[in-house]
């Protein structure tokens, strides 16, 4: 059997994930501007994987055949399918938003202007709003066939290409001119509000406002038409030597490159004429290959900012944060956690405790040491500021700042600066790794002079960020363990000098023991099976693609043992094959995104439990620095495999994988009762809280 039949394809595996984010747009009993949210992420997604899957397929396609042959893929059949795949998928987004989404709010009062007759009143408006905010943003550029105008057309950037002709010209009428302008949506909201009328309200997309006043800026000109445009470069960053000299400067460098690097999408509007297609195929260098026809707007991810003036309605009423009972009853989150393994679960628990934490060690006088990881820092980090606070008094603050994050490289980089300046002793990273676990060690000297010392971490799934904590579904604990916190400072030892080995008895660590002990842990439930005893596994994550434990899964299933698999996104294993009958697949797509890895082994109803940072993908597992954390509280455990079976009852908004990786509904009986796993997590949980179930 080849690999083919055996793993499916990864990128395919993405985009069926993907179409499952594209569902929920239509799905009507969400509240409209949940699924306004669907269609943000949608386009948000795509960008990303254009700018890195696709551009790495296309980076394939021009290398040697000597070299394509060591490929187990031919990257031009790919590229075909992942093409056809997104352009079906684009036409019934186009169609879904033009014909469901604009309907919809038009019949909720809120007017998003396409080709409807303007009103006196907002043709003032527009006027003014664009000489007052617009037009000091412009620099509109004359293009010609010569190909010798500058490719400045930046990443993910949205333009105006417009054909005209010169107002009572000399010499040849006929002749046609050409432009480009870049729409400030960096600058200004993509969507301008306009003078309520009527007891409506009225939204005017940014480029609108240019098209309505392109005669203000081409005086001379008689103006045919315009159509958006806007090209995908190529993300993937490579460095090309980690090992040797500054990596901040080498990143900076590669940083310039995204900006102008080679296209991996031009996307344009369906019904630009083609002789304006041909000057911005010269002018800015472009292949055929690079083409995407697109409808009249690009950039769906601004819809993140959609206004909704009748807020909170045709909205999800949102949840009401939860406070932790034990965490409550101490003044202190380090007495708390002195005596209690404590775990959170994010976004139902609020973070605040988190950032106190963090606020609490840098103000204790008896706490000597901070050693924590960055990975995707939010904008106005409040952790940062905590770790400059605890260094300006006095203590030790030593950070590993994760510099290659893609896409939050330069946020990083700039945190990274600020916290060095501090005086914090920054880590910008490991040649050849990414630091990817989420750990965090305060260590403090006793009150009573005796010179002992004690050590407190916090340990997460998800990055120590307190934006995505509000959106993401993640796990994290708190524990003084002393098991736990002798590997942990293992952990930090490695970082600071990666070329030393350590034994880890506990927290499994890629490149140490990560590896061998979850085939083993698989193993184990294989010889349960063989035994004749239960033998089952919940595994819970982002992606799976590692073959060696896809491979580890298959030999389980076919030894009896009941698999149950979540996975949010790109799943490589293929369920419904006779070697994996007893796989079941789940993936999940609510209003939070199901972030969280989980790694639960019945071990012969002794379960082992373990919250990770790392996927079960070869990036993780051979190439990045990660954490898996056993769960020792027996009561904490419980509540993890609570919180997986609840999951698994979902018959509302999961659905399962069959062996195309489609997703497939779960079919229920007419009378069943409904389950939906964000809602009842947080139900659950609420029920603990209330009657001091902790």
């Amino acid at each position: 059997m080849n690999d083919e039949q055996r793993y499916y394809n990864r990128e395919m595996s993405w985009l069926s994930f993907n179409q499952l984010v594209l569902e929920q747009i239509h799905d009507k009993t969400l509240p409209l501007f949940e699924r306004i949210k669907f269609l943000a992420i949608y386009s948000s997604n795509i960008d990303e994987f254009y700018r890195v899957r696709v551009a790495s397929y296309r980076s394939l396609v021009d290398i040697p055949n000597e070299n394509k042959k060591k490929l187990d893929y031919n990257p031009e059949e790919i590229l075909e399918k992942m093409k056809e795949n997104i352009q079906e998928r684009q036409q019934e987004y186009e169609d879904t938003f033009y014909n469901e989404i604009i309907p919809e709010l038009a019949e909720n009062g809120i007017i998003l202007y396409q080709n409807n007759e303007l009103k006196e009143k907002h043709k003032i408006f527009l006027k003014d709003f664009f000489l007052r905010e617009v037009l000091p943003e412009m620099q509109p550029v004359l293009l010609s066939r010569s190909g010798n105008v500058l490719s400045f057309l930046k990443d993910n950037r949205i333009y105006l290409a417009v054909k005209m002709y010169k107002k009572n010209p000399k010499q040849d009428p006929k002749r046609p001119y050409y432009a480009a302008i870049k729409i400030p949506s960096q600058q200004l909201s993509r969507f301008v509000t306009l003078p309520k009328l009527n007891g409506k309200h009225f939204i005017f997309f940014l480029e609108d406002v240019v098209r309505y006043n392109l005669n203000v800026l081409f005086p001379g000109y008689d103006i045919e038409s315009s159509f958006s445009i806007k090209v995908s470069r190529n993300a993937d960053l490579q460095i090309e030597d980690e090992f040797s000299g500054n990596i901040l400067d080498k990143l900076r460098k590669v940083l310039k490159q995204r900006k102008t690097g080679a296209p991996a999408r031009f996307k344009y509007d369906k019904n630009i004429p083609s002789d304006l297609l041909d000057v911005l195929k010269m002018a800015f260098n472009l292949s055929e290959n690079d083409y995407v026809k697109a409808g009249k707007y690009h950039n769906f991810n601004d819809f993140f900012g959609f206004p909704n003036p009748k807020s909170p309605k045709l909205e999800l009423p949102p949840f009401k944060q939860l406070n932790h009972p034990i965490l409550d009853k101490y003044s202190s989150i380090l007495k708390a956690v002195k005596k209690h393994d404590i775990m959170l679960h994010f976004p139902y628990h609020t973070y605040d405790y988190v950032l106190r934490f963090f606020n609490e060690a840098a103000l204790d006088p008896y706490v000597e040491e901070i050693k924590t990881t960055q990975y995707r820092v939010a904008t106005n980090s409040a952790i940062v500021n905590a770790l400059i606070t605890a260094v300006r008094n006095g203590k030790k603050v030593t950070v590993f700042v994760e510099v290659k994050a893609r896409f939050d490289e330069e946020t990083n980089i700039r945190f990274a600066h600020k916290m060095k300046k501090a005086g914090i002793n920054v880590n910008a990273g490991i040649p050849g790794l990414k630091v990817h676990s989420k750990t965090a060690l305060i260590t403090r000297k006793s009150e009573n002079g005796s010179g002992s010392k004690r050590s407190f971490a916090f340990l997460s799934t998800g990055n120590f960020n307190e934006k995505t904590a509000k959106q993401y579904s993640d796990e994290g604990l708190f524990t003084s363990d002393k098991r736990i916190i002798k590997d942990l400072v293992k952990l930090f030892t490695y970082l600071e000098k990666p070329v030393k080995r350590f034994k880890f008895k506990h927290i499994l660590v890629p490149l140490f023991n990560m590896n061998k002990a979850i085939v083993e842990k698989i193993q184990r439930e294989v010889d349960n099976a063989k035994a004749g005893k239960k033998a089952r596994l919940i595994f819970k994550m982002n992606g799976l693609e590692e073959k060696e434990k896809i491979e580890a899964l298959y030999a389980a299933s076919s030894a009896g043992v009941k698999i149950d698999l979540i996975v949010r996104g790109i799943c490589c294993l293929r369920p419904g094959m006779e070697f994996s009958k007893n796989i079941q697949v789940t993936r999940i797509v609510d209003r939070y995104l199901e972030h969280s890895r989980i790694f639960a082994f019945y071990n012969d109803n002794n379960w082992e439990v373990y919250i990770s940072s790392a996927d079960l993908m070869t990036r993780n597992l051979r190439r990045r620095v990660e954490a898996g954390i056993p769960i020792y509280n027996k009561k904490i455990k419980r509540e993890v495999i609570d919180l997986l079976e609840i999951q698994l009852k979902d018959n509302t908004k999961a659905k399962f994988l069959d062996k195309n990786i489609n997703n497939i509904d779960k079919v229920r009986n007419e009378n069943e009762e409904l389950y939906r796993a964000q809602v009842d997590t947080y139900l659950y949980l609420q029920k603990k809280t209330l009657i001091g179930g902790y």
